[in-house]
């Protein structure tokens, strides 16, 4: 997907948080703890996932802002996602990732305390919208495990993508739970 402005990625990760949110909801308790043979994790412990990355996401998120704030970087608002950030999302969406220890979930949350926990990452990421706009968020980079070294706004984009992909996976649970 391409990216017009800092808003598109915005609207882009509250749509799919929209789609993950209306699909558990519209579950039996049942179904989001049931385990479905060959599968790994049960569709709470999807969002368990979903919500503990959401928390770091924010707090890279952060992290990079403030760097290229304290350097003095000011962002102009343009969008710019490198072309390898875009052909490794391409080839993720074929490839089975496993999930670093950190972010596996452990904790047996609700899905209510899951969504409230990405309620909150959420809202610290709202907070920093201002910053994208003002501050180059394209200059400092933090390391993700399968992507590399990425900026802020490819935070962002991933953080949405991470959603998806996921979502995409539980709907798949969710046939096979049918």
């Amino acid at each position: 997907m391409q990216y017009r402005s800092i808003d598109d990625i915005y609207t882009a990760n509250d749509a799919i948080r929209e789609k993950l949110k209306q699909t558990v909801t519209a579950l039996s308790a049942e179904q989001i703890s049931a385990l479905p043979e060959g599968e790994k994790w049960t569709l709470a412990q999807f969002v368990e996932h979903i919500s503990i990355v959401g928390e770091g996401v924010a707090a890279i998120c952060s992290k990079l802002l403030s760097k290229a704030e304290a350097a003095g970087l000011a962002g102009d608002g343009t969008v710019n996602i490198s072309n390898e950030f875009m052909q490794q999302g391409s080839a993720a969406a074929n490839v089975k990732l496993e999930a670093p220890e950190r972010v596996q979930p452990n904790a047996g949350a609700t899905v209510e305390e899951s969504f409230t926990k990405l309620d909150a990452s959420r809202a610290a990421l709202e907070s920093l919208r201002e910053k994208f706009t003002q501050f180059d968020g394209t200059q400092a980079k933090f390391p993700h495990p399968f992507f590399g070294d990425l900026s802020a706004q490819e935070w962002l984009v991933l953080s949405g993508g991470h959603e998806a992909r996921h979502l995409k996976q539980m709907r798949l649970i969710i046939e096979k739970l049918s």
